[in-house]
């Protein structure tokens, strides 16, 4: 009976937080083991933290040397899933990134050894702990970086080039901020803005829900109340106010945000839109070596849209693109060469 009580709760949860993270432990996903990631591009990337940025964790080529006003770093901000305060369980995906030459400024506080805040999730991943505006101040602060003299990265970042992407809730974090006029583009992985209807239905126990001051264990006062706003409570106008091309990294049809996701790629009307699937579920491959596949494009539509990288833009344009005669993948676009 409890179990199927908690079930009940979570899935609850997730309709009314529209918090579509990966159903998983309180504390998290396991943070990936070993040593930290340094990625497979040509600059070798290291994970630290900046005292300018305290709340982000900064990824970053290890040798700032080869960057400067003509061959400036772009600037990318990272939402967790769940909207967690912590980006260790993507230490792959993200490191891979800054090594093809970008500055990763993700969400949640640099952990030295990654041994706490596991993931980070807490809440049933309901994304209490983080705000979208957090995005914005990474570029705010890259941005004065970039001109303080002082800075290692004194003149070596582009902030005009500026991305902003994220996993589940952090994806609705990236979306609500996308209308802001310095973003270049949005990356949307394994999210989409909730439709009504889209989430699975469970039957409910006998007795009904479980009631305020039940004697639930763990659970005091019976089911926990349901924090909203920010992230969670954005719409679907929020894509009508996109003004910069988008793409969806998602995990197919059993991916729990497919549903939602599939219809923003149908809403959005008024930029270029691509919808990339793999079948892998809502989790994604962002723990494998390099960020397995979701690395590879995500790597490849930042050096097309921030870096103009014409080999790279080569996965994305034409009938004939990388991903259009990938059978992994199912790749569709709109307002796209």
């Amino acid at each position: 009976m409890l179990q199927r009580i908690c079930m009940l709760i979570c899935v609850f949860s997730l309709v009314a937080a529209i918090a579509i993270a990966q159903p998983g432990p309180a504390q998290g996903p396991p943070v990936p083991q070993g040593p930290p990631p340094t990625g497979s591009g040509p600059y070798s990337a290291i994970i630290e933290g900046d005292p300018g940025v305290p709340g982000h964790t900064v990824y970053r080529p290890e040798n700032l040397s080869p960057f400067n006003q003509k061959n400036p770093l772009p600037v990318v901000a990272w939402g967790n899933g769940g909207c967690a305060n912590s980006s260790q369980f993507y230490s792959p995906f993200l490191a891979e990134i800054a090594s093809r030459g970008f500055l990763v400024v993700a969400i949640g506080p640099f952990t030295p050894g990654g041994t706490s805040n596991r993931g980070g999730m807490g809440g049933m991943g309901m994304g209490g702990g983080t705000k979208s505006a957090q995005l914005l101040e990474a570029l705010d602060w890259a941005t004065a970086e970039n001109k303080r003299q002082d800075s290692k990265y004194y003149q070596k970042l582009n902030p005009s080039k500026f991305a902003v992407f994220g996993h589940s809730c952090g994806g609705l974090q990236a979306l609500e901020v996308s209308p802001d006029p310095r973003v270049t583009t949005t990356l949307v992985m394994d999210s989409g803005v909730v439709t009504p209807g889209a989430m699975p239905k469970i039957e409910m126990p006998p007795g009904g829900a479980p009631k305020a001051g039940g004697p639930q264990a763990g659970m005091p006062g019976g089911a926990p109340k349901i924090p909203m706003g920010g992230a969670m409570s954005i719409g679907k106008d929020i894509l009508q106010k996109l003004h910069s091309p988008v793409i969806y990294i998602n995990g197919g049809e059993k991916d729990i945000a497919y549903a939602n996701g599939m219809d923003d790629f149908a809403k959005i009307d008024k930029v270029p839109v691509a919808m990339a699937n793999l079948d892998v579920g809502h989790g994604g491959t962002y723990s494998q070596p390099n960020g397995g596949e979701f690395g590879k494009v995500a790597v490849a539509w930042l050096q097309w849209q921030l870096k103009r990288d014409e080999t790279a833009e080569k996965m994305f344009s034409g009938q004939s693109c990388g991903l259009c005669k990938d059978d992994k993948w199912k790749f569709e676009k709109k307002k796209m060469p």
